[in-house]
């Protein structure tokens, strides 16, 4: 747990100098090369920072020290994945995303590589065997997985904050420039654009339920699966959907609860997965460019998530283990609804 949340912390540092726009080019790109030294400098901190995590940089001496505190085995691979991460993200402040390739690469960088470190201190701690921090092909996907979801899903979002993560040579066969697919003339190309998109994250998933196959500890399950069944819910929701283009597509506050609550054994993940690609594959559009790819996936999706057994399955669980979900459900939720009210709040302004 201490190993998790101090890896969080250290990345989110990272990332906060990474999104200041504030911080100048000749001082940004060597403090991202050179911040996982940083970690054994128990002075080092950033007092400059104009970004709204700014405390995490502010503060950094406390969480140096307790970096420092963990066990060599943990430190090795927060300090090098906080290393390859920071050379990556230095790599693409001054190039934007141009080929599926880069996309790949850049999702590497920013989750892949997360994905990766948290697989090595699953195995580090021995709650999980060694082949889930070796096989980092797998570890990758995971991550690839969500932050194409999160790309996908915030089109809108980093449009209006002048970012760009859609790859140029998908887009650019539906637009002469990315902002133009938010123009109403242009919607249904947009679509397309983002179908495309979408089938392109789904290749990820027979990796995930491998992934997720391997793993023994109940804890470390639920912490990996809840993100993924999460993801495959909002890529079925923005599948085949304009309102990407106008604004927030979201799953329903009942269904993320739901969700969390499910994704507890790799059989009821299965049936999840199962459950979304079949709502996909219910829209695609005869007369969509990407429908043969789409359909492909999804196949291979349907083979190795075919339910096993009734869907009832899913609700058995142990009083406590019931009370620990609905006290997690119930925090979610929260959370959930205050993300929810900001976001809303952001578009609104950006729309006025």
């Amino acid at each position: 747990r201490h190993a998790v949340c101090i890896f969080y912390l250290v990345l989110r540092a990272l990332d906060t100098v990474e999104d200041d726009m504030t911080i100048s080019l000749d001082v940004k790109v060597p403090m991202l090369h050179e911040f996982h030294s940083y970690l054994y400098q128990p002075e080092w901190k950033y007092t400059e920072s104009k970004e709204k995590d700014r405390q995490v940089l502010e503060d950094f001496p406390t969480i140096s020290m307790e970096f420092r505190n963990l066990s060599k085995v943990y430190q090795d691979v927060i300090s090098d994945i906080c290393h390859k991460m920071g050379v990556g993200m230095a790599e693409f402040l001054e190039k934007k995303v141009d080929s599926q390739h880069e996309w790949d690469k850049y999702c590497h960088y920013v989750a892949g590589l997360v994905g990766i470190g948290l697989s090595r201190l699953f195995s580090a701690s021995e709650l999980e065997d060694p082949i889930v921090g070796q096989d980092t092909e797998l570890a990758n996907s995971m991550g690839l997985f969500l932050q194409k979801t999160n790309i996908i899903r915030d089109y809108l979002e980093d449009q209006l904050e002048g970012r760009e993560f859609w790859p140029r040579e998908v887009w650019s066969r539906y637009a002469k420039k990315l902002s133009d697919l938010a123009k109403p003339e242009n919607i249904d190309m947009a679509v397309q654009c983002l179908n495309e998109l979408i089938t392109n994250a789904l290749h990820h998933v027979p990796d995930v339920l491998t992934y997720l196959s391997r793993l023994k500890n109940q804890s470390v399950f639920n912490f990996c699966a809840i993100p993924q069944v999460m993801a495959i819910a909002t890529l079925a929701a923005c599948y085949n959907n304009k309102q990407v283009f106008k604004g927030v597509v979201k799953i329903r506050k009942g269904q993320a609860v739901t969700l969390m609550m499910d994704a507890t054994s790799i059989q009821t993940v299965k049936a999840i997965m199962y459950q979304y690609v079949e709502e996909i594959y219910q829209k695609i559009p005869s007369t969509d460019p990407s429908s043969n790819k789409t359909q492909q996936v999804i196949s291979t999706i349907r083979a190795m998530s075919l339910p096993s057994g009734p869907m009832a399955s899913r609700h058995h669980y142990s009083p406590i283990y019931l009370s620990c979900a609905m006290l997690l459900a119930a925090l979610s939720w929260q959370y959930l609804s205050t993300i929810s009210k900001a976001t809303e709040e952001y578009v609104q302004a950006g729309e006025n």
